[in-house]
């Protein structure tokens, strides 16, 4: 007869000695699945305090990019590790129901999906990975471990992102050196951190890291090799320096000249204007800009009634709708919309067909107006009130922007290279959008027009509306613009593009082009 004692320390303030009698040859077996008990309850209660303040408000918790990322690495790639340690010793029911409920888990596209809109929020609001980590950001978050900033280095590192590797692995650097326990090495790191600080030309940098690795592995044989390669790499930089420091100068010098011009690449810009750096309007362009109660086409119904519009810019003119659906209409809207919604797609100019692209980052659906009287409801007042026929126009799309989703700068309307882009719906061009915001976003989501410098926010039940051709039927180029990455929160917007076919009569051609 054989007795054994057990310690078992579910957490730090709470351990129980178990007393057991069992035959010997069973002792490995019992041993085995008491421990992988304990790492289930240990990870399961690690997440305790986290999965309450989740439930109170999954939607607020989710619409953090920091949780949205941790959520999707903790249900990708550790629990597919407390997956190995229960199918060890676990029955054949209990692994069936296991297998059933993960084909609802996040993959690892989403949980790259996750890495790469935080990286894409980073950059567009100028987050540094310090604020991001530490829990700084508004909102209630969890702070991020070694283990996530090393998953996002890695994420970059894959794409060849250097720059966002060298970023997270220097903050996962920084978080072991500041005596964070982790799983993760700190030579894997200054490996990662070595390589991605070369690639961006910093040969001394690189250099130090890779001697700091070897003094902590003096055999790592790719260190060893970098080692010599950076040191002959660094003295021919140093002397090519030398040999041109006169032309290098004189380049300075006409880059210095060019900052000073008023020219910005578009992405530049966009980015701005996300961040509320756009063009301030002159105090006599403000004035002209009005609010006022309008029914300019005498519709019955808002003669007692009319809905409340205001100016948000004059040229192109954009116009804000307050009011403008109700509370009930938007809820239809998303309920009908959430089955359906898929990864929004854009039109392929090369091809011509429908196709998914990293700037467009966000899930649509389509209503028709026969399906729910809250859609041909909704059709018809933008009808009344812009006096555009909508019976030729496209359904009514409604839009889910996540963390980080996006769409970059473009234009609703078909340019002159694309001659075909709405052959197929034989309505002409797109001649006007009208976009509802069905929610408040807490943080980004602006709606900005890279051209012209304005930035439209979304406000919750109200509309904006522009058109995106002249009178005589050419683009006008100034309607450019973009969604701004979701920063905090969920944003949910409708629009209805209506086309050129049925408004012969309700908006006359100009005589001239810009009319």
């Amino acid at each position: 007869m054989t007795f054994y004692f057990i310690l078992f320390c579910f957490s730090p303030q709470s351990c129980n000695v178990v007393l057991l009698y069992v035959a010997p040859w069973s002792w490995s077996n019992i041993l085995f699945s008491s421990i992988l008990t304990l790492c289930v309850i240990r990870w399961a209660e690690k997440l305790d305090a986290l999965t309450a303040t989740a439930t109170q408000d999954p939607e607020g918790f989710l619409g953090h990019p920091v949780n949205a990322f941790k959520l999707m690495k903790r249900l990708n790639t550790e629990w597919g590790e407390v997956e190995d340690l229960v199918l060890k010793d676990m029955s054949d029911g209990f692994i069936s129901n296991l297998t059933i409920q993960r084909q609802y888990f996040p993959n690892d596209e989403d949980q790259t999906g996750a890495a790469k809109a935080l990286l894409r929020l980073q950059d567009t609001y100028q987050l540094d990975t310090q604020t991001i980590s530490s829990g700084d950001l508004p909102g209630e978050y969890d702070t991020m471990t070694v283990e996530d900033c090393f998953e996002l280095g890695k994420t970059a590192y894959s794409d060849a992102d250097y720059y966002h590797t060298e970023l997270w692995m220097s903050q996962a650097l920084k978080q072991l050196d500041e005596g964070e326990e982790s799983s993760v090495e700190i030579v894997t790191v200054l490996d990662y951190l070595s390589y991605s600080v070369y690639q961006q030309g910093e040969l001394e940098i690189a250099l130090d890291h890779t001697k700091r690795l070897l003094s902590v592995d003096p055999e790592h044989q790719r260190a060893l090799g970098n080692l010599k390669y950076f040191d002959y790499q660094l003295a021919k930089q140093k002397k090519a320096e030398k040999e041109q420091s006169v032309k290098e100068e004189s380049k300075t010098e006409q880059e210095k000249t060019v900052g000073k011009g008023e020219y910005l690449p578009e992405k530049r810009k966009y980015e701005q204007l996300c961040r509320g750096q756009g063009v301030r309007m002159s105090p006599r362009r403000q004035r002209r800009l009005l609010c006022r109660y309008y029914n300019s086409n005498r519709h019955p119904f808002y003669i007692i009634g009319p809905v409340k519009q205001e100016d948000e810019w004059d040229r192109p003119r954009i116009i804000r709708y307050h009011d403008i659906i109700t509370e009930k209409e938007m809820e239809k809207v998303k309920e009908l919309a959430k089955p359906r919604l898929r990864r929004a797609t854009v039109h392929d100019p090369q091809t011509g067909k429908l196709t998914t692209a990293q700037y467009r980052v966000s899930k649509s659906a389509w209503l028709a107006a026969y399906e729910h009287p809250v859609v041909d409801r909704i059709n018809q007042r933008i009808e009344d009130i812009t006096g555009l026929d909508v019976k030729t126009a496209e359904e009514l799309q409604v839009a889910n922007y996540g963390v980080g989703g996006q769409y970059e700068p473009h234009f609703d309307f078909g340019r002159k290279d694309e001659p075909d882009a709405f052959k197929e719906l034989g309505t002409g061009n797109r001649i006007a959008t009208w976009l509802f915001y069905m929610s408040d976003v807490a943080a980004g989501g602006a709606t900005v027009f890279t051209e012209v410098g304005a930035a439209v926010k979304p406000m919750k039940g109200t509309a904006v509306f522009w058109y995106n051709l002249f009178p005589s039927g050419e683009g006008d180029y100034s309607t450019r613009h973009a969604a701004c990455p979701v920063l905090l929160g969920n944003k949910w917007v409708s629009n209805k593009w209506i086309h050129e076919r049925g408004q012969e009569f309700r908006r006359p051609c100009g005589l001239k082009e810009a009319d």
